[in-house]
């Protein structure tokens, strides 16, 4: 991992925006990348699936949409101890969840006239989930649980084919699906599967959808930004990032393990350290030196933590640290200090927040009751992590009757007039209208 030494330098955030580490793909290089993979599907629809899967997934001759027996057939492979720890997940996470739905709200502006403010969810919702380097049936429940917590009525999930599992998506997502109740699964991967999502393939059964969900690399978010307008998205969920601000107070081996823990995800993961000491830093690498090449994925490890992405950066104090941290907007912010508290409330920016030295990412990945789809690319600074709200819409419902209306058509008319837009006036003024002739008469 290289070093970036900010010590003794005073920057604005607009400096420190441009001097964070980040993936050597830029959106919008994905985007100009995917844009034809889209526009293809939109045009020729399981055709052009058919040629996305033989070329990115190595996959052909499959079922696009996975048979209902199938999903439920799955689980009789799951050992016994994946399928409890994934039902644990679902319990947690629907408890956490129901937190997110917000209860309808009724203001009685005076007698007769009320606003209230109900949470509608929409209609129909594209789950993706990822089945490139790893299997993601987290994924799958993450997106699952929110979405039917917020009472979304029908769920469409895609995941690659895979050709070690004749064509259908990784086991281990079908068991996600078949514990969540989902009975619309596709065998398609990528910017095809978002594209397939955004304008439906009727071939296959694939009715488009309003929100388009789920975690995938810097190519999926593209295709995301790419629908987006056309269907809602949660946000560009790209490559994985962890951001640790530590001071001399952590663990150097805690600090160490989470930091290889996000870039064993992808080569072009982010792992970066923010600290004050120079020595914990020393410490750190040391055992990212020692711990690194003994893990599973070890080359993989070795590109991400070896590139542009990633880096420790030294800064003057823990306040430095966080603005370091705003500036960057991580995905997952991990804070291990000797005053946690405060270095928690100097932060703004981050998808998801893990406080403590026994508060691993690793942690909201899976059981911590929290949704692990967030924002990446610095997206967090203005965008939220994926929950029941991302499948709400909040609708004000107006009811006023004749006596309520009455009381507020005077100034009603002052403001139509003011604008120049008296028709408006005379919709409320019609009302009145054929009381006030009949008495004339």
């Amino acid at each position: 991992m290289r070093t970036i030494d900010l010590r003794g330098r005073a920057l604005s955030r607009a400096e420190l925006m441009d001097l964070v580490p980040r993936a050597a793909v830029s959106a919008e290089e994905a985007v100009e990348r995917v844009r034809p993979l889209v526009a293809d599907v939109a045009a020729r629809g399981a055709a052009a699936l058919r040629e996305q899967a033989r070329e990115f997934d190595r996959v052909e001759g499959h079922a696009l949409r996975v048979p209902v027996e199938a999903i439920g057939a799955s689980l009789a492979d799951c050992p016994a101890e994946v399928e409890a720890a994934l039902r644990e997940l679902i319990a947690r996470l629907r408890r956490a969840s129901a937190a997110q739905v917000p209860a309808e709200q009724i203001t009685r502006m005076a007698d007769g006239a009320t606003v209230t403010q109900r949470w509608q969810p929409v209609s129909r919702v594209g789950l993706y989930a990822p089945g490139g380097k790893a299997a993601y049936p987290s994924s799958v429940i993450m997106n699952a649980v929110a979405a039917q917590t917020a009472g979304v009525p029908t769920l469409a999930l895609a995941s690659p084919a895979q050709r070690d599992n004749g064509g259908l998506p990784h086991p281990a997502v079908m068991w996600a699906a078949a514990l969540c109740g989902i009975e619309e699964v596709y065998a398609i991967g990528g910017a095809g599967a978002i594209a397939a999502f955004a304008h439906g393939v009727s071939e296959i059964g694939l009715e488009a959808v309003d929100v388009v969900t789920g975690p995938g690399n810097v190519f999926v978010a593209a295709a995301k930004r790419v629908v987006s307008g056309r269907v809602g998205i949660d946000s560009e969920a790209g490559t994985t990032e962890i951001l640790i601000i530590a001071d001399a107070t952590a663990e150097p081996a805690f600090v160490a393990a989470d930091l290889i823990s996000q870039a064993e995800h992808d080569e072009a993961a982010a792992s970066l350290l923010v600290t004050d000491s120079e020595a914990l830093a020393e410490r750190v690498l040391t055992e990212v030196a020692r711990r690194a090449p003994r893990t599973r994925h070890a080359a993989r490890v070795a590109a991400a933590l070896g590139g542009p992405q990633s880096a420790v950066i030294l800064v003057d104090d823990l306040a430095a640290a966080a603005r370091v941290s705003n500036a960057y907007g991580p995905e997952h912010l991990e804070i291990q200090t000797g005053d946690d508290a405060a270095v928690l409330a100097a932060i703004s920016d981050a998808g998801a927040i893990f406080v403590g030295g026994y508060t691993p990412v690793s942690l909201g990945d899976y059981l911590a009751g929290s949704n692990h789809v967030l924002p990446t690319g610095g997206t967090a600074r203005f965008a939220s992590g994926l929950g029941a709200h991302t499948f709400l819409r909040p609708q004000q419902i107006i009811a006023y009757d004749r006596a309520a209306l009455a009381e507020v058509e005077a100034p009603l008319l002052a403001l139509a007039g003011a604008e120049g837009l008296p028709a408006h006036g005379e919709a409320v003024s019609a009302r009145f209208a054929r009381a006030a002739e009949a008495g004339a008469r």
